[in-house]
C-alpha cells in the first residue's frame, strides 16, 4: 500500500513539474482542489448522519417494538455503546478529537493529520448524532476537513509549511460546507484554527477553499436557509440597549456553561471512570439523553428543528426553559463521557432559547413589545460567539445561515458584548482552554518562537556610551554631536551603572541651557530605573522590554558578573534579526521540494561561498533541542529543515521535511539540512566521527 501511495506522489509531482505553471496558479489550483475534496466529504458526512438517523430511529426503534414508546430512550444509549467499543478498540486515535486536534496540528507547523484519524472521527460522530446525541456536527466536520486537506496535501507532495496552511483552509471549508456559510468558514479558520495569525497567502487559500466547498454543498444539499421566519422587527433605537443587555446575560451563561463543562469533565474522569468502565458511563449518558427525548423529542440531534419550532411560536416559555436546561446539562455529559460531536449547534440552540426567554420576560413583566424572533436570532449569535470567543465568525455564520440583513446591528452589539464578557472572565476560548487542560501552551505568533532561539550575545554591540555621573551638562551636550548614540549610561565611582540619559531628558532644559550648564551634572536629570539585559537572554525577552519602554537600546551585562557592562543591544538589530529569521523560514519553505532531492553528505552550492548540506547529527546532539544546541552561534550554520524518513502509509510521522523550530529535539533518525558558508559546511565532515 505504501509503495503504491509513493508512486502516486511521484507521478503527481512529475506531472505538475512538467506543466511549468506559475507558483500562484499552482497555489490557486491546490486551494480549489482541496475545497472541492472537503466539500464532497462534508456532503457525505451530512448524508451519513441522515442515514444513521433513519437506521436508529426507524429500523432499530421498530426492532424494539416490545418496549413500545420507551424504545426511543434506548436509542442514544445504543449509539454511545457503539462509540465506547470504538474507543476501546482504538484508544489512541479516539483521544485525538475535535477542533483542538486541528489547532495542534496547524500550530505545530506540520499540518499533518493521519488519515486513519480522519476516518475514525468521521464514523464516530455520525453514529453519535445519528443516534440522537444532543451535540453538533461542526467540530468533527472541521477535523474531517482538516484531515482531508492534510492527506491530499501529502498526496500532492506539498511542503509542511503549505500543508499547515491547507489544513487550516480545509477545516474552514468544512465549516463553510456544513453551515452553508463561506464567510463564516473563512473567519472560523482565522479565529480558531490559526489563532488570528493572518497572512495574505493563507487568507487567499481560505477564500478559495471555503467558497468551493460551500458551492458543492449548496449544489447537493440545497441553498435554502435552515431557519424559517418572517423578517424580524429590531424595534426603535431607544430599545437597542436591550440587545447589549442580552449579550451580557448570554456572556454570563456562556461562562457558566464552560465552567460546568470543565467541572463535569473532572468529575467524570476522576470519580466515575476510575470506578466504572467507560462503556457503562457512556450508556448512562445516552439513557439520560433518551429520557429527555422521550418527553421532548426536539432535544435529539443537532437541534435545528427545535429552533424552527421556537421561531414559529410552537413552544410556551416553560417548554423553551426546559429545552434550554436539558441542552445545557446534557451536552457536556455526552462529550465528556466519550461521545463525539461539537458545541456550535448546541450554542445556537441555547442562544435561541435565551433570546426567546429574554423577550418573553421583558414583554410580560415590563410591558414592552420586543419581537421574540429578533432576540432569538441575536441570541444564537451571542451564545455562539461567547462560548467559542469568535465574534466575527459568529456574526457571519448567523447572517449567512438566516440570509437576513435586517438585524445585523443588534447582532453585532450582542455578540461583541457576550464575547467581551467571556474574554474578561475566562480570558480564552473553550477550545484553547481544553488545550491548556491537556498541558498545551500554544503561541499565537511564529515570531515568538523565532526570537526565543536567538540570544543577546549574538547581536551584541561592543560600543556603548558610558559617562561619569558627575559629568557637567555642557560636556554631555558636546558629546551628543560626536557620537551616533542617542542614549548615555552613567557610572559611579565603583564603575556600576546608575542611570541613563536620552534626548528626552535634555530637551526640557535646552531653553535654560545658558544658566544651568555649569550648575547641573548629568546625575541630576538622569533616569535611574535601569533594566538589565544579560548576554544569555533570548531576543523574545529583549523585544518585550523594548515594547514596554520608550528606548532604542539597552545595556547588556554579563550573567557571570552582573556589574560588568559588555555593550548594548539595539531595537533595530532585534527587528533586523527577526526579519532575517522569517526570511530563512520562507527560504526553507520555497526550497522544500528541491531539498528533498539532496543526497545525504553531498554539498550543494546555492550562491557564491554558500551551500546546503544534508548531514546526520552528531551523537551528542540526540535528545537536545535546537535552542540548546545553538548551532548558529557555535558553528555558524543555519538549520533550514529537519528531514524525517517515512514509516509507512498510515504513519503519523510520514516522509516529510519539518521547518526548524527552536523547541524541536533532535532524534536519532533525523537528518539535518544545514545552510552556511562553504568553510563552515566543510567543517561538518568531522561530525561523522563524533
Amino acid at each position: 500500500m505504501y509503495s503504491y501511495f509513493k508512486k502516486i506522489q511521484q507521478f503527481t509531482g512529475k506531472t505538475i513539474s512538467k506543466i511549468h505553471l506559475p507558483d500562484y496558479s499552482v497555489f490557486t489550483i491546490y486551494s480549489i482542489l482541496i475545497g472541492a475534496a472537503v466539500g464532497f466529504a462534508a456532503v457525505l458526512f451530512h448524508n451519513s448522519i441522515e442515514f444513521f438517523n433513519d437506521v436508529f430511529f426507524g429500523q432499530t426503534a421498530s426492532g424494539l417494538y416490545f418496549l413500545g414508546a420507551f424504545a426511543v430512550i434506548t436509542i442514544p444509549a445504543i449509539g454511545m455503546f457503539i462509540q465506547s467499543m470504538m474507543i476501546r478498540s482504538m484508544p489512541h486515535i479516539a483521544s485525538k478529537r475535535g477542533v483542538s486536534e486541528v489547532i495542534k496540528s496547524v500550530a505545530s507547523k506540520k499540518g499533518n493529520i493521519p488519515f486513519r484519524n480522519t476516518v475514525f472521527h468521521f464514523i464516530a460522530p455520525v453514529i453519535c448524532i445519528g443516534s440522537g446525541g444532543t451535540v453538533g456536527p461542526e467540530g468533527p466536520a472541521a477535523q474531517l476537513g482538516g484531515g482531508v486537506a492534510s492527506k491530499l496535501s501529502t498526496l500532492l507532495n506539498i511542503s509542511d509549511q503549505r500543508k499547515r496552511m491547507y489544513t487550516a483552509a480545509g477545516a474552514g471549508a468544512a465549516i463553510a460546507a456544513i453551515f452553508n456559510t463561506p464567510l463564516g468558514g473563512i473567519f472560523f479558520a482565522l479565529e480558531i484554527v490559526l489563532l488570528n495569525e493572518f497572512e495574505t497567502a493563507t487568507f487567499s487559500a481560505l477564500i478559495l477553499s471555503s467558497v468551493t466547498a460551500s458551492t458543492i454543498s449548496r449544489t447537493f444539499l440545497g441553498n435554502v436557509s435552515v431557519f424559517q421566519f418572517n423578517t424580524p422587527s429590531i424595534g426603535s433605537f431607544d430599545t437597542i440597549f436591550h440587545y447589549a443587555l442580552l449579550g451580557i446575560f448570554i456572556g454570563a451563561i456562556s461562562f457558566l456553561f464552560v465552567k460546568y463543562s470543565n467541572l463535569s469533565d473532572d468529575f467524570i474522569k476522576k470519580h466515575l471512570l476510575t470506578r466504572l468502565p467507560q462503556w457503562s458511563v457512556m450508556v448512562m449518558a445516552g439513557l439520560l439523553v433518551g429520557a429527555a427525548g422521550y418527553f421532548y423529542s426536539d432535544i435529539f440531534g443537532i437541534g435545528y428543528k427545535a429552533i424552527n419550532h421556537m421561531l414559529q411560536n410552537k413552544y410556551l416559555w416553560s417548554g423553551v426553559l426546559i429545552l434550554f436546561g436539558m441542552k445545557f446539562l446534557l451536552v457536556p455529559l455526552v462529550l465528556n463521557s466519550g461521545g463525539y460531536g461539537g458545541i456550535f449547534a448546541p450554542a445556537l440552540f441555547m442562544g435561541a432559547c435565551l433570546g426567546f426567554l429574554y423577550a418573553f420576560v421583558m414583554n410580560y413583566f415590563f410591558g414592552l413589545n420586543l419581537d421574540p424572533t429578533a432576540f432569538l436570532l441575536v441570541g444564537m449569535g451571542a451564545m455562539l460567539g461567547g462560548i467559542n470567543s469568535i465574534p466575527i465568525s459568529a456574526i457571519l455564520i448567523i447572517f449567512e445561515m438566516t440570509k437576513d440583513y435586517s438585524y445585523i446591528l443588534p447582532l453585532m452589539l450582542a455578540v461583541v458584548s457576550s464575547t467581551m464578557f467571556v474574554q474578561i472572565t475566562l480570558k480564552n476560548s473553550v477550545h484553547l482552554l481544553n488545550l491548556t487542560r491537556q498541558g498545551y501552551r500554544l503561541s499565537e505568533k511564529r515570531s515568538v518562537n523565532v526570537l526565543k532561539s536567538i540570544f543577546t550575545e549574538e547581536i551584541l554591540r561592543k560600543e556603548i556610551n558610558l559617562i561619569p555621573e558627575e559629568t557637567k551638562i555642557a560636556a554631555l551636550v558636546n558629546k551628543l554631536s560626536e557620537v551616533p548614540h542617542s542614549i548615555f549610561y552613567l557610572f559611579n565611582k565603583e564603575n556600576k551603572i546608575t542611570g541613563y540619559i536620552t534626548e528626552t531628558e535634555l530637551r526640557p532644559i535646552i531653553s535654560e541651557y545658558e544658566h544651568i550648564q555649569s550648575v547641573l551634572v548629568v546625575r541630576d536629570i538622569a533616569q535611574t530605573n535601569i533594566v538589565k539585559v544579560f548576554d544569555s537572554d533570548d531576543l523574545d525577552h529583549v523585544m518585550k522590554i523594548f515594547e514596554n519602554r520608550d528606548v532604542d537600546e539597552l545595556p547588556v551585562f554579563s550573567l557571570n558578573n552582573p556589574d560588568v557592562v559588555l555593550g548594548s543591544v539595539w531595537r533595530k538589530d532585534v527587528i533586523s534579526m527577526l526579519n532575517k529569521e522569517n526570511l530563512k523560514h520562507n527560504l526553507a519553505e520555497g526550497f522544500a521540494k528541491e531539498l528533498k532531492t539532496i543526497d545525504a553528505g553531498i554539498q550543494s552550492r546555492v550562491a557564491d561561498g554558500y551551500s546546503i548540506i544534508e548531514i546526520v547529527p552528531r551523537r551528542d546532539f540526540i535528545g537536545k533541542s535546537l535552542s540548546i544546541l545553538r548551532l548558529r552561534n557555535r558553528y555558524g550554520l543555519e538549520v533550514l529543515l529537519i528531514k524525517k524518513l517515512s514509516h509507512g502509509y498510515m504513519s503519523e510521522s510520514g516522509d516529510k521535511l519539518i521547518i526548524a523550530d527552536p523547541n524541536y529535539k533532535i532524534e536519532s533518525d533525523d537528518i539535518l539540512v544545514l545552510f552556511g558558508p562553504d568553510d563552515k559546511i566543510a567543517a561538518t565532515k568531522q561530525w561523522e566521527n563524533m
